[in-house]
């Protein structure tokens, strides 16, 4: 007499399936949301430290605490000819300094050379750009990579960080945050 294996049964073969495609799922899900690109940074609604950094070009001036406590809310990008981002997020401030928001850039750890090039070829949207090559600025502002920016209010108090390029669909929050913090 042949004995027949015995059988099994169903949710023994279907619920390791079943098990593998939620994790399937879920790794796929977790892939392809938008980041979250809010960050409860420490710095936020503290001033910015006392810096003066020096002419990254001579197209622009340095950039000190003092020019950032104007009286009037401002962008600080930080920013790098290296990085491939940054040259993304050109045209978004290119279009915020055109409807009058002023910006000012911290240059991080680049070769003057690399940065004219940058410059003339993806646009030079900053009122004034400060050289940074020991990144003292970039992280005495809670920034811990490029590019950032951060929305300053007239008394050089940092009321936003936003983290990673400026897409098109974030201009209008940038707007929005500049105009909160101007009250």
């Amino acid at each position: 007499m042949s004995e027949q294996p015995p059988k099994r049964s169903g949710i023994a073969i279907w619920l390791p399936l079943a098990l593998f495609g939620a994790f399937f799922a879920l790794v796929i899900w977790g892939l392809y949301r938008p980041a979250d690109r809010e960050v409860a940074s420490a710095f936020i609604g503290k001033p910015l430290p006392q810096f003066n950094l020096p002419a990254a070009t001579k197209e622009r001036p340095g950039l000190t605490t003092a020019a950032m406590t104007t009286g009037k809310p401002r962008l600080l990008n930080v920013f790098a000819s290296w990085c491939v981002p940054c040259a993304v997020e050109a045209p978004q401030l290119e279009a915020l300094r055109q409807q009058g928001v002023e910006i000012d850039g911290v240059a991080i750890r680049d070769r003057k050379a690399d940065l004219d090039r940058f410059l003339a070829t993806y646009g030079n949207p900053f009122a004034r750009i400060g050289k940074d090559d020991l990144s003292e600025v970039q992280l005495g502002i809670g920034s811990s990579g490029v590019p950032e920016t951060f929305v300053i209010d007239g008394k050089g108090v940092i009321r936003h960080q936003h983290i990673g390029e400026i897409r098109p669909e974030d201009v209008p929050m940038i707007l929005e945050k500049l105009k909160e913090a101007q009250s």
